[in-house]
């Protein structure tokens, strides 16, 4: 392979990556993209984990499944009435991987018109201006850039108790290609990627038990999201269990079972399942990033050390993504990678890592952005809480669908806005104005006085800030926190 002048070599092409690399090449500057990445087939396929087994395969799987379960439970009350309603689970799974194979090969065609070099394979960093690439055929090439930005992502998390044999016991990868439904379907973990896979099976017919070691369900909510939450999913099937402390599995092959030992305030028990989704974290993918006596700063963890700019020790070289500090989110990664960019490009750009939305995308959504109820209280900040139902709102009666609430806190002498919480249906497309809000540094009463179109579900937030004000038109005034 001749050797090649690059301005930004980036490792990496999950969303941090193919991001950082895009808008890279955008500003001008001579990029490549290092990555391994080849499906089970062995071709090679941009996006990372996030766009080939995780984002984007799971909201596939959790879309069909929904429209699966209400086209057979909730229809009738729109007044149609259907007939006999089948699972295709193998045509379900062949549009999911019709949808990443789309999306991958739209990268590839940005790559292409941006002018980035798809380099397959093995990146290395070297030194603060070295990178060693092993191509999938075992060829090496040493890069030398002027800048090198690390995203090499994130890997699930095994525990020895419960390890992976790819059939019975599965990561999260695992479990989004079932060829059947379980019968019985066991998920240690009640955190973001396990509501949603242990969601989807639930709908297609799974029993499902969800295993959660602490004893508060989703304790990175807030309080009032999180209890709301708990009972809709009891309701609607999902046996949570929590202060749920797995100490060892048995898998018996013959039967088809994997058999799963835990601890709980009542004693030992044990669960017999068809399959065990194993979602307890993930950790950044930084071994063999490095090689030779550099001196990049890893924690025990894993994670490269960062400044506020994605800056790494080292002299030009950043990281970004699940690699680094902050929520494992793609849109936080892209971000990064976007800042990162144009800050080698001499702009200034920065990320207000105060305003990065999460969303958990069962059904309901549930979605948040700045602080819960219960930071406040702690931190001692004078706050007014504004909550509106769904329940009162028309256009979620119209829909049939009245589940959750808007939760806005602000200031309470400000009147600033300082979170927001959303658990509904549409959860993650209703709290990008709330963050919009939160990044403008708004108020409630400049919410509350904003026209929104009507009947909507977004005007939910607008009641939710006349409430923070103590005078909500269309539900009973409440009480400031």
């Amino acid at each position: 392979m001749a050797q090649q002048d690059y301005d930004v070599v980036v490792i990496g092409a999950g969303p941090a990556g193919y991001v950082a690399a895009i808008r890279c090449a955008q500003l001008g500057l001579k990029t490549a993209c290092i990555d391994r990445w080849r499906d089970d087939a062995g071709k090679e396929r941009l996006g990372g984990t996030c766009l080939n087994v995780g984002c984007i395969p799971s909201k596939a799987l959790l879309e069909s499944s929904e429209l699966y379960e209400h086209t057979r439970k909730h229809l009738n009350t729109h007044g149609v009435h259907v007939g006999d309603v089948e699972l295709d689970l193998a045509g379900m799974m062949s549009r999911k991987d019709r949808l990443i194979g789309n999306l991958t090969q739209g990268i590839q065609g940005l790559f292409k018109a941006n002018k980035v070099t798809w380099l397959k394979g093995q990146g290395q960093l070297q030194g603060e201006r070295k990178v060693c690439f092993t191509s999938h055929d075992g060829k090496e090439e040493i890069l030398e850039p002027e800048h090198i930005i690390l995203a090499p992502g994130s890997h699930s998390v095994e525990l020895k108790c419960a390890p992976y044999d790819g059939k019975y016991i599965v990561d999260s990868t695992g479990a989004l290609a079932f060829d059947e439904v379980p019968k019985r379907l066991g998920v240690i973990g009640g955190g973001v990627i396990g509501l949603e896979l242990g969601s989807v099976w639930r709908r297609l017919g799974s029993e499902v038990v969800v295993l959660e070691a602490q004893d508060r369900f989703l304790s990175f909510c807030d309080d009032q999201v999180s209890q709301e939450a708990l009972k809709i999913f009891g309701k609607q099937g999902l046996d949570i269990r929590l202060s749920a402390r797995v100490t060892d599995t048995q898998v018996d092959e013959d039967k088809g079972t994997v058999t799963v030992m835990y601890e709980d305030e009542q004693g030992r028990h044990e669960e017999r399942f068809d399959r065990l989704v194993v979602c307890v974290g993930r950790r950044p993918s930084t071994d063999g990033l490095v090689s030779g006596p550099v001196e990049l700063l890893i924690d025990e963890r894993g994670a490269i050390h960062v400044d506020d700019h994605c800056k790494t020790t080292l002299p030009n070289v950043y990281a970004v993504g699940d690699a680094v500090r902050g929520p494992m989110l793609a849109h936080k990664g892209s971000e990064e990678g976007v800042m990162v960019a144009e800050r080698i490009a001499g702009m200034g750009t920065a990320l207000n890592y105060e305003t990065i939305p999460s969303v958990i995308y069962t059904l309901p959504e549930i979605a948040w952005v700045g602080k819960t109820e219960q930071e406040l209280k702690n931190k001692g900040i004078p706050y007014s809480v504004g909550v509106f139902p769904f329940a009162a709102s028309g256009r979620a009666r119209a829909m049939e669908d009245t589940t959750g609430f808007v939760k806005l806190l602000a200031h309470a002498d400000t009147d600033r806005l300082l979170g927001a919480h959303v658990i509904s249906s549409r959860a993650s497309e209703l709290i990008a104005e709330c963050v919009i809000a939160l990044e403008f540094g708004a108020s409630s009463e400049d919410l509350g006085r904003t026209v929104f179109a009507h009947p909507t579900l977004s005007e939910a937030v607008h009641e939710a800030a006349l409430a923070t004000l103590g005078h909500p038109l269309h539900i009973p005034p409440g009480k400031k926190g």
